[in-house]
């Protein structure tokens, strides 16, 4: 069984219900260490002090925040402790918002959040439902680990699901960090006709399970073939650009393509 990562209790209005969270999502990633090439050397990174080259231990290390040229500030451990906002493990509902207005950007991880013991949920299923019913998001403020973190609640099949939140300041606008933004007149007429078309005949339900991370397979499958001393079959180029002039002509036979899959779906489903 997973182990809870943080417990307290949520509040909203009078009532408080003791719960436990749980990471929602796990990592595949494949991990490499790190070695000199022609050598089974390992590469270690080691804490050490830039002006004497001796290596620093853990508990003789402070942070340092840069407040002006070659200028900082030195803060202790202890004191981001004392200055951790709340500190009374609640995650306390400060108001209801529309699930559907929170715009998806601001959805950073996700998080399962259980009652902490069988009696408490009586009350957990009851905020569970009166979200679902409101389709509505509880909006919280807890710290977890030393950070505090902006959260929604919502009702997820019967479960509560706390999703952390960006901050507003955190969110960046796309004209402030595009080398290029798109320009000219909106597309009408049969190229933008041609387009909905082929967005039209690929619609399709939304189905996660269909999807799986194939770069993290190949990874592996890579490792396995240098063990063994197998050929490495090298992945085919990315597509070149459409160019303005082919556009339309591109979305003809892309419409076409996409018809001829889904027909060939249709008949093998048969």
């Amino acid at each position: 069984m997973a182990r809870a990562i943080w417990s307290g209790s949520v509040s909203f209005g009078l009532v408080s219900i003791p719960v436990e969270l749980y990471s929602a999502t796990e990592d595949h990633t494949v991990h490499f260490n790190q070695f000199q090439r022609g050598t089974s050397d390992r590469i270690r990174y080691k804490r050490v002090n830039e002006r004497t080259g001796r290596e620093v231990p853990y508990d003789k290390i402070v942070k340092g925040h840069e407040v002006d040229n070659g200028e900082y500030v030195i803060v202790e451990p202890e004191e981001l402790d004392d200055i951790a906002p709340g500190r009374s493990r609640t995650l306390d509902i400060e108001a209801f918002v529309d699930l559907d207005e929170i715009d998806p950007v601001f959805f950073q991880k996700t998080y399962w959040l259980g009652p902490a013991k069988p009696e408490f949920s009586r009350p957990y299923l009851l905020l569970a439902q009166a979200m679902k019913k409101t389709n509505r998001a509880g909006i919280a403020m807890f710290v977890m680990r030393g950070k505090q973190y902006l959260t929604a609640l919502k009702e997820d099949n019967g479960i509560l699901a706390v999703h952390t939140l960006f901050f507003a300041d955190e969110i960046r606008k796309p004209e402030d960090v595009l080398d290029v933004t798109p320009e000219g007149r909106a597309p009408r007429g049969k190229e933008l006709d041609m387009a909905v078309s082929l967005v039209e005949s690929m619609a399709d339900d939304w189905r996660p399970k269909d999807y799986r991370d194939t770069y993290t397979e190949r990874v592996n499958k890579l490792i396995k073939d240098k063990q063994k001393g197998r050929e490495i079959v090298v992945e085919a180029e990315p597509p070149e650009a459409t160019g303005v002039v082919d556009l339309m002509e591109a979305l003809q036979r892309s419409v076409e393509a996409s018809k001829k899959k889904r027909s060939g779906t249709k008949k093998k489903a048969g």
